[in-house]
């Protein structure tokens, strides 16, 4: 991956809607070369799809939470069976397996408390394997995801 990949990379991720004709301009490509760059970092996997950003408030979500999942074993049966449980939770955003005191931090939005409440008690509660879960909700997000950094 050179500059000109790095630049298209970066682009993308500020807009993925961009048209290449655009895109090309920012990079200082040609429209048909800036289109093969673009096939390549797909087929290369460093880009492996296109999302829409969408606005939790807009959604009505006002309170997100972190929360730190401890697991009662250690064993790769335990790793599995939450894991997958995990992958069949809708109300979890996102899953990270961790290398701290916690074995892994999710991230879940609710709407309000009582929402959060029921989440709580009908999903998260009903994880296989854990031994102690601890929330952490967010005050204020200072600096919202924008990409990986790249180049």
């Amino acid at each position: 991956m050179d500059k000109i990949d790095a630049n298209i990379l970066t682009a993308l991720q500020q807009d993925c809607r961009m048209p290449i004709s655009v895109l090309a301009d920012k990079v200082g490509l040609s429209t048909s070369a800036c289109h093969r760059r673009i096939k390549l970092l797909e087929s290369g996997g460093q880009i492996y799809g296109y999302v829409a950003q969408l606005d939790p408030k807009a959604l009505g979500y006002t309170i997100e939470i972190f929360m730190e999942i401890t697991l009662t074993s250690q064993s790769e049966e335990a790793f599995d069976k939450f894991e997958t449980a995990v992958q069949q939770t809708p109300e979890i955003s996102e899953c990270h397996f961790m290398a701290c005191q916690a074995d892994y931090l999710l991230r879940i939005v609710a709407k309000n408390v009582a929402d959060y409440e029921q989440i709580h008690r009908s999903a998260l509660s009903r994880l296989p394997g854990v031994a102690h879960m601890q929330s952490n909700f967010t005050l204020r997000t200072v600096r919202p995801w924008r990409g990986y950094p790249v180049g």
